[in-house]
């Protein structure tokens, strides 16, 4: 197992194991996969409908993008109505490197065909109900007009019909009505009497109905629904493109992990251990003593398979670069740190932004690694921008995505949606 991972799984044979995540290797030839690149230009799941322009420009300095990732995304088991493809944009100006909103990521979604409508059971037990009283109260007594309005037959009527306060499954259309929002009445309500007031039951299934946790609702308007939306800029308003590679895939396999390596910019005295005939395990405890343990664990993970450039697993864990910057403090969990923990919008901190488009948990999809860097930027030194620019300096970019696709109803319309892009930048040196 990896030195700094406790939590690996045994290896098979005791020399190799397959995990979960598929891996992205660059290839300079064509693969049955045409659509998944890196670098190069981007292309569209249907040319007439390119993202809003405002979504090729850098937040910090509003100029336009190169593209970093392209991928293939449909997922078949998860989505069968769906087409799918997935980009990371990054802005190559040395200013701003480190700075939110110099990589964005986005989803574009086509519906194969139009989403049904929402069922309708919870307006037919309504109604069924509305019926049912009718009937008694075509039996009994007409009851007087204070009974009709808090009495317990009105609350029981309007009280709950989804239990589960937290159920994420019913629309703000079809919740209960609020049984203490009646008109007023135009005559001195009579006390209802002891045998008609609501248990403390049925108003606290009622409360609780009033006052879902839910999904909370959208804070941002799909683009489709926005009106008009600012053209995609043209080709010759971006910087030179990245050199484009398609992309080869195989799952994770672990071997033997190598001797760790310290890094440049760390020195350990061990004069002493080596007179002494220091042995590995001191070494690795030095390092331990010095260094992040979550990024000995990212660096000793790569390390099986050092060509990769790109980790994939749809509702998977991310491998994180740190635990101590911003996006590490928002994902790491101290008590749950082995690579198959979830992470998700749920529970405790490690908490991935809330689709902002329809209010649903975001999962982790994907993520950039280090090579990829080194792959994008051979031999463009100083390439459209000068010197001083090009040079990217993170050290995972982790992507959230919405966990229920969110798009278009509409069959064959194209939706795009801005995700979620967690950046880890390289340690400042």
């Amino acid at each position: 197992m990896d030195p700094y991972d406790s939590d690996s799984s045994g290896f098979e044979d005791e020399d190799l194991t397959e995990t979960k995540t598929l891996l992205g290797y660059p290839s300079e030839e064509i693969l049955d996969d045409t659509i998944s690149q890196l670098g190069g230009w981007p292309t569209w799941l249907d040319d007439s409908t390119p993202p809003p322009g405002e979504f090729a420009n850098c937040k910090v300095c509003n100029r336009p993008m190169l593209l970093l990732l392209q991928l293939h995304g449909d997922l078949p088991d998860h989505f069968p109505d769906n087409e799918r493809r997935l980009y990371i944009f990054g802005c190559p100006r040395k200013p701003c490197n480190r700075k939110p909103g110099s990589i964005r990521a986005l989803r574009a979604t086509r519906r194969l065909k139009s989403q049904p409508a929402p069922p309708k059971k919870v307006e037919k037990q309504q109604l069924d109900k509305e019926k049912e009283k009718k009937k008694q109260q075509a039996e009994t007594p007409k009851p007087d007009l204070g009974a009709s309005l808090f009495g317990a037959t009105s609350l029981t009527g309007s009280v709950s019909v989804n239990q589960n306060p937290f159920s994420t499954s019913s629309s703000s259309s079809t919740q209960p009505s609020n049984p203490f929002a009646s008109p007023l009445a135009t005559t001195q309500p009579v006390k209802p009497a002891p045998s008609s007031t609501p248990s403390g039951n049925a108003l606290s299934e009622s409360f609780a109905d009033k006052v879902r946790v839910s999904s909370p609702p959208p804070t941002i308007q799909p683009p489709e629904a926005a009106g008009p939306a600012t053209p995609w800029p043209p080709q010759s308003d971006f910087p030179s493109p990245y050199k484009q590679y398609y992309l080869d895939a195989e799952y994770e396999t672990l071997s033997r992990p190598p001797t760790p390596k310290v890094p440049d910019n760390v020195t350990i005295d061990n004069t002493e251990d080596d007179a002494n005939g220091g042995s590995g395990a001191e070494l690795k405890d030095a390092l331990e003593s010095q260094l992040d343990k979550v990024f000995m664990k990212f660096s000793a993970r790569l390390g099986h398979n050092p060509e990769q450039i790109l980790r994939y697993e749809f509702r998977g864990s991310p491998l994180l670069y740190s635990h101590t910057d911003a996006v590490g403090k928002l994902l790491y969990d101290p008590q749950n740190h082995s690579f198959g923990a979830k992470v998700t919008t749920t529970g405790g901190s490690r908490r991935i932004p809330r689709c902002e488009y329809c209010g649903s948990e975001r999962v982790f999809e994907l993520q950039l690694v280090p090579h990829a860097i080194t792959v994008l930027e051979d031999g463009r030194e100083g390439v459209g921008l000068g010197p001083k620019d090009d040079g990217m300096e993170w050290g995972t970019i982790i992507l959230g995505v919405c966990n229920k696709d969110c798009g278009p109803k509409e069959a064959r319309a194209v939706g795009w949606r801005e995700e979620w892009a967690g950046v880890q930048w390289e340690e400042s040196k």
